[in-house]
């Protein structure tokens, strides 16, 4: 930095006082060695200088002042002339702004080199006796005697406080614009919490997460809480709100998802949970899911619980299912009571029997069908099922030398029986007349499944050839059902 010095003449300044005793002016030009025949008023230069300025001497008293400094102080010249700088200006000695303006003035009286504050925060008192907060930008030149040393000090102060509140103003405008965005931020947010916490509420299955070890409940969604009988559960552990359910190894299943980070899915399950109107425990059956929720670390910290009350539905097939087992004994019944008829009438009307024989079987192959269904609950039965049970009541023995294959095809209770009594007749007439007539013979049935039809082929080698009275040798033959 450059450093400007100016170098003044002492002869003219009284020691005693300390500070000029002529006028400022005539000061200057004796301080500066210039004739006073010069035209120059220095006095008036100075004091009609647009920039503020005052000048103290190496005791920090106040020599002289422009008229631009009285201004941006608000004081007069009288009360400021002679006093140190401190005290006409007087502020905290543990402030930073204090300790600022004195070690700018220590450092140019030690160096005789000027010195700069570009910002500092020195408070005066106002017009109307009250202390004013104010910002300066001041500069401090030294001015030199006749000796080479600081003999006084050129204070270049201006008055920064508007240009400081204009930017105070900016960077609050900013602060403000950003309070906007993060308020609306924040209330995009919250509206979204909202949302999702009605969603989450309103959802039709239950909802529930725990937290921690204890698996305390932090949230609880309508249906949940519907579930337990509206009890206060949020900040409980599932053992303090619900403790009907320790027991029947419901914490332990959570302890368990808990410590392994494997979720749990329970179908169906049975659980006993207290009743709100009554008080007595009352079964429920759920579907359900506890899935671990994990950190950043991997390390499980919560478990949601996701489920649905299956207890209709529960209720509704137990029902079903009483219907079934008493349709089926119904027809039981039915099937013997025929059997019993078929049996007395064929006593009288058929004298060798065959007749009642070809019924039963055909009854029992009714029969079969009928518990193949009843296994499944009267749901669509497999066709190869269906095929080997009746094919192999009707051929006994005989079952090793048969084959069946082809896809997988599930039919409807109606089509199953239609088949069982088809495939009866195909299977009796192997026994009786074709490839099973003999120890040698095979039979084979094929499935072929086409746009949701069904082609099946029965097939035998080594029995009678197909026709009445044929002599043909029965290397092949086949019956197409």
């Amino acid at each position: 930095m450059h450093q400007s010095t100016t170098r003044l003449a002492l002869s003219s300044i009284d020691r005693r006082g300390g500070f000029p005793s002529l006028p400022l002016g005539a000061y200057l030009r004796a301080a500066l060695g210039m004739e006073p025949c010069l035209s120059i008023d220095f006095e008036a230069l100075f004091s009609l200088s647009p920039n503020p300025y005052i000048v103290v001497d190496r005791a920090l008293r106040i020599v002289g002042m422009n008229e631009a400094y009285l201004k941006a102080t608000m004081r007069e010249r009288d009360e400021l002339l002679g006093q140190g700088i401190f005290d006409a200006f007087p502020s905290d000695p543990d402030s930073e702004s204090h300790r600022m303006m004195q070690a700018s003035f220590a450092h140019v009286l030690e160096k005789g080199e000027r010195d700069e504050l570009a910002f500092i925060r020195y408070d005066i008192r106002g017009e109307d006796g009250e202390m004013s907060c104010r910002y300066w930008s001041a500069t401090h030149t030294p001015l030199m005697g006749a000796d080479g040393e600081v003999a006084f000090v050129l204070q270049h102060t201006v008055d920064v406080t508007e240009l400081h509140e204009l930017r105070q103003l900016r960077d609050e405008m900013h602060v403000v614009e950003r309070a906007r965005a993060v308020q609306a931020r924040n209330r995009d947010l919250s509206e979204e919490s909202q949302r999702i916490r009605t969603m989450f509420d309103q959802a039709p299955g239950f909802i529930a997460i725990v937290e921690g070890p204890d698996h305390v409940f932090t949230l609880a969604n309508h249906a949940y809480r519907r579930l337990i009988g509206e009890r206060e559960i949020i900040g409980r552990s599932v053992a303090e709100g619900l403790p009907e359910v320790v027991e029947q190894g419901f914490v332990r299943l959570l302890n368990e998802v808990y410590r392994t980070g494997e979720p749990y899915i329970g179908r169906g399950e049975r659980v006993a949970l207290v009743s709100e109107e009554t008080g007595e425990l009352e079964d429920r059956f759920l579907d359900f899911i506890y899935q671990p929720i994990f950190d950043d670390g991997g390390v499980v910290r919560q478990i949601f619980v996701q489920g649905q009350d299956v207890t209709e539905e529960v209720a509704a097939l137990e029902r079903q299912q009483l219907l079934i087992d008493e349709l089926n004994h119904r027809v039981k019944n039915t099937l013997a009571i025929v059997q019993s008829l078929a049996t007395q009438s064929f006593r009288e009307i058929d004298a060798f029997g065959q007749a009642r024989q070809v019924f039963d079987a055909r009854l029992r192959a009714l029969a079969l069908a009928h518990d193949l269904l009843t296994e499944r609950s009267w749901q669509p039965a497999e066709l190869a099922a269906t095929l080997r049970g009746t094919v192999a009541a009707a051929v006994g023995a005989a079952m090793d030398r048969v084959r069946i294959s082809g896809p997988k095809v599930l039919l409807a209770p109606h089509t199953s029986v239609s088949m069982a009594l088809a495939m009866h007749e195909l299977a009796t007439n192997a026994v009786k007349y074709g490839a099973l007539s003999h120890a040698y013979g095979r039979s084979m049935r094929n499935g072929i499944f086409r746009r949701k039809r069904v082609a099946g082929d029965w097939c035998w080698n080594g029995g009678k050839a197909v026709g009445q009275g044929s002599r043909r040798p029965a290397a092949a033959a086949s019956a197409r059902a």
